[in-house]
């Protein structure tokens, strides 16, 4: 039962993550509103491909996680992203940048994010799927 209420939870945490990317890809400036960035002129075409490359792929290796029993490891790659994303701001903080309401509710969300697929990660890896999951999910 806690399998699949965990790979809900990645589930919904993918979508959401997803429609943030697939937004960002539409309109960059849907990024200044969440980060308080300014895309504008050329920086609109960074911030359309970095910010949403991090989101999109953070939401493929979540959404793989989640759906196919045999490769949980996939939870690794947002929890490195997140985890990296994290590792940053404290870095940051700790070198004296600007720390804002904002920041700290990054620095949480980040934290969760990471923590979540971690927690995936290790549980759904201790179930072991049954071999027509582990047949149907081997690529040839």
């Amino acid at each position: 039962m806690i399998n699949w209420v965990l790979r809900g939870a990645v589930l919904l945490w993918a979508l959401f993550f997803a429609i943030v990317g697939l937004r960002g890809i539409i309109d960059p400036a849907s990024f200044a509103d969440l980060f308080g960035i300014i895309a504008e002129g050329p920086a609109a075409n960074t911030v359309r491909a970095d910010l949403s490359a991090f989101f999109l792929v953070a939401a493929g290796g979540a959404a793989v996680g989640a759906l196919l029993p045999a490769w949980p490891r996939a939870l690794l790659v947002p929890a490195a992203l997140y985890g990296t994303a994290l590792i940053g701001r404290l870095i940051g903080a700790a070198s004296g940048d600007a720390i804002d309401p904002a920041i700290i509710q990054a620095m949480i969300i980040e934290a969760l994010s990471a923590g979540l697929m971690i927690a995936s990660w290790w549980i759904l890896s201790r179930t072991r799927p049954s071999p027509g999951e582990a047949a149907a999910d081997t690529v040839h």
